[in-house]
Order: C-alpha cells, then structure tokens, then sequence
C-alpha cells in the first residue's frame, strides 16, 4: 500500500493511506468550526481594524536601504533588463550546466551578501610568480573547489599571494560613467603638491574578447577603476572573468574551460555541458544588471555627523576619499551626467607595508591599492549577520581598526585621526559609517 502523510496532534508525522477519507481529529475540527463563528470573526476584525492593510502585508522596501535596488530614473525596458541580469546573477550552476571542473563558487550572488561586500568564506586568492600571473601553475587565481573527477587547485611554494574579499557590486555602473579626465585631475604620482599623497592611475591593457565600442575598451592602456587595484578597465572583463575563473563557467567570450595545470586528471568534458555554457545574452544580462544597481543612501546628516565631516576633511581623509566624482555621457540615461557620492578618487595609493600584498597587478605595484569606496557601510552589517570586514582581505573588524591599519600614503590621515580627542574620533566615525 502506498502512504502520503498527514500530521499526528503532536506535532509528528503519521502515515495514511491514500484514497481514504482524511479524519479530522474532533478537538481539531472544533477548533476550525470556531473561526467560523460570526462573532469570533467580528472580534478579530475589530481587533485588526488599527493596524490597517499596510501593516499586515509585506510591503516593498524603502529605497536606498538595501544593495540590490535599481537606479531611480529607468525606463520600463532598462527595469525588465534589470530583472533579467538579477536572474541570472542569482543562478546557481550546477555540474550539468557547466560548473567547474575548478571552481570558487556556483553563482555571483554566492560571493556578493546581497550584492554587497563578500564575507572571510568567499575570499579568493590570487597569486603571482615574481610579477608574472603564473598561468602555467593555475594563476592568477586558485580555484579551491572540483567537481567529482577533478582535483582542486593548490598555492604553489614561493610565489607572491593576495587574499582579497569579494567587493561590492553595487553602484559599477556610476563608477564606469565616471570620465577618464575626472580620474587623471585627481593623479599626483610625484607628489607635486607636498602632501605626502601621490595617487595614480593604474594603466591597463584590456583583454582582446572585450570589444573596443565598450566602455574602458579600446587599443593602447586604458584607466583602470574596478577591483581591489583597479585592475580592470571594463564591467565586461569583470563579468566575463568571474564567470570563468569564480564558477569554471566559458562563455562566448572566454570559451576554453579553465583546468588545473598542475594536476594529472585528464578533465575536459568532465562537466557534460557544451562550451560556451552561457551565451554572450546571459553575459551581457548580468553586466547590465551590475550597471543599473543604485548605492544605497547614506544616512541623514545630523550636527554630530556635520562635526565628523569636518574632521574627515581636515584629517586629510577626503584627499583620497574625495566625496563626489562627476560622471559623463552614457546610452543609460539614469547614470549620465550626475555627481556620484562615493567617497574615493578611484587611483591607487601606497598604504605601506603593513597592508601589502607584495603582488603587483596591472601597473599597480605590491603596496598599493585603489581607495575604497565608502558607500554602503550604513547598511552594511544588516546583510552580513552584524559583522563588518574591511580592507581588501577583511581583515579590519570595524571603521576605527581599518583606519589604525592605513600606512604610506594614508599614515599623516591616521596619526591626525589617533591624535584627536576619542568624542572626536567618534564622530568622525560616526559620519563615516552613515554613509
């Protein structure tokens, strides 16, 4: 005989046969008999009758408040592109569809909490061989999970590391409308000025699949402004190479599956899935998706977070986390044009030895690293169980600890935030993490 189930009063589950009539334990059927009972029905109406319909059904989030809203301002078609790029920035691939053979992760969304920062669990690590990218040994980047049949890959003796957490996603699309010539007014590679800072661009070479119509594309060095040393110059790059390298994911622009050079399996076709395994839509969905995510809002500016502004300024802070950038023309209306609020000059800077990866990537040697922007942080911990991890390894647990950590470029900012009186330091603080 074959069984469904039904629950027992106690809460367990007991066994019963299909095709007969269900019996309704007698205390239970009085118990559904009541809510019929008009008078019953008229109590919890009047009872409920305050709170209103708004109170009782979910209702859609404030916007600003979480990281992966879309831009104000986009039409009807970019919001339907919206949603399909966050279809597929949530897919999850499975051995069948292509993942692997090595791997970090199954999807984007598993690296980014709600599309913001990454978490200690999801960092990668990236290595090097005396500046080369190593590719012969499975660089740049260790993929430290296989599918059954293939062998993980491991870090290799004496070679250069860099662990670095995965960054925000929210917000790419503002920082590639941000023009080339707002970037390079902000170099000052030889420290013309005096002021101990000497930021500059990271000139980089795009690869030869990310076509020249695209943005940070092109022939010759390009500025480079995505990832942990603004080592990208394209959202295309970004998206086309977490797709391979985090997921083992080819695509129609990177279409030879990634393996471990180093291991004696013999691997391809492993995965049963044909190459590319995504094509150049899925692609160009997700790029588009990550282009039309909004930053979150900062908080309200009080008198406390006023005083915190004004100690950030004179702490020399806002010479490398400079408040706003202008962006350009872009085809997205909704990214043209408009005065972006990140908080970061998008070069790279010296931050000396104590936050040093000795790895150089791109033109950006083993002690610098792009400043990171601080939007988000007001939020950030609602998404990350109450946690924070800052820095490009996460190493920093709070705001305070990250700035105690800058050196180089950043140690005047630093000694000026340690010099001042802790309600100052407070509300410096304050200010920071409400934005």
């Amino acid at each position: 005989m074959s069984y469904g189930r039904v629950p027992q009063d106690d809460g367990r589950i007991a066994p019963q046969a299909k095709g007969r009539p269900r019996v309704m334990h007698s205390a239970r059927r009085a118990r559904r008999a009541a809510w019929f009972d008009p008078a019953v029905v008229a109590i919890c109406a009047l009872a409920l009758a305050p709170l209103g319909c708004g109170d009782l059904l979910t209702t859609k989030p404030p916007a600003g408040t979480r990281f992966d809203q879309p831009l104000d301002g986009l039409g009807n078609g970019e919001l339907g592109d919206f949603q399909d790029g966050q279809t597929q920035f949530r897919r999850a691939f499975s051995i069948s569809e292509g993942l692997g053979p090595i791997f970090n992760n199954v999807s984007c969304a598993s690296c980014h909490s709600g599309d913001g920062r990454g978490i200690p669990a999801n960092t990668l690590t990236r290595f090097s061989r005396a500046g080369d990218l190593a590719l012969a040994e499975g660089g740049p980047q260790i993929q430290d999970k296989a599918i059954p049949g293939a062998e993980p890959e491991r870090l290799p003796v004496g070679v250069e590391v860099s662990h670095r957490l995965p960054p925000p996603v929210f917000g790419v699309g503002l920082v590639e409308a941000i023009t080339d010539s707002t970037i390079l007014a902000n170099e000052d590679a030889g420290d013309g000025d005096g002021d101990g800072i000497s930021g500059r661009v990271n000139w980089v070479t795009p690869p030869a699949f990310v076509p020249a119509t695209e943005p940070g594309a092109g022939p010759g060095l390009r500025v480079g402004r995505f990832g942990r040393k603004a080592q990208v110059s394209s959202l295309l790059q970004q998206t086309v190479d977490a797709y391979h390298q985090d997921m083992g994911i080819t695509s129609s622009f990177r279409s030879v599956e990634n393996t471990n050079p180093l291991s004696n399996v013999v691997v391809p076709g492993l995965d049963g899935a044909p190459d590319p395994e995504v094509g150049g839509q899925a692609v160009n969905d997700v790029m588009q998706y990550m282009r039309m995510l909004a930053p979150p809002s900062p908080g309200e500016m009080t008198p406390r977070r006023e005083q915190g502004a004004t100690l950030f300024a004179t702490a020399t802070c806002a010479s490398c986390h400079i408040p706003s950038l202008r962006t350009g023309a872009h085809e997205i209306e909704a990214l043209a044009d408009r005065d972006v609020v990140l908080f970061s000059d998008l070069i790279v800077h010296d931050l000396g030895d104590g936050l040093a990866d000795n790895r150089p990537d791109g033109g950006a040697d083993g002690h610098e690293w792009r400043t990171a922007p601080l939007w988000g942080l007001r939020i950030a911990r609602e998404f990350l169980n109450g946690a924070l991890f800052l820095l490009h390894d996460g190493r920093a647990r709070s705001v305070e600890e990250a700035v105690r950590l800058h050196g180089g470029e950043a140690a005047g900012a630093r000694d000026a935030f340690v010099a001042m009186s802790a309600d100052e330091r407070a509300a410096l603080l304050d200010f920071v993490e409400s934005r």
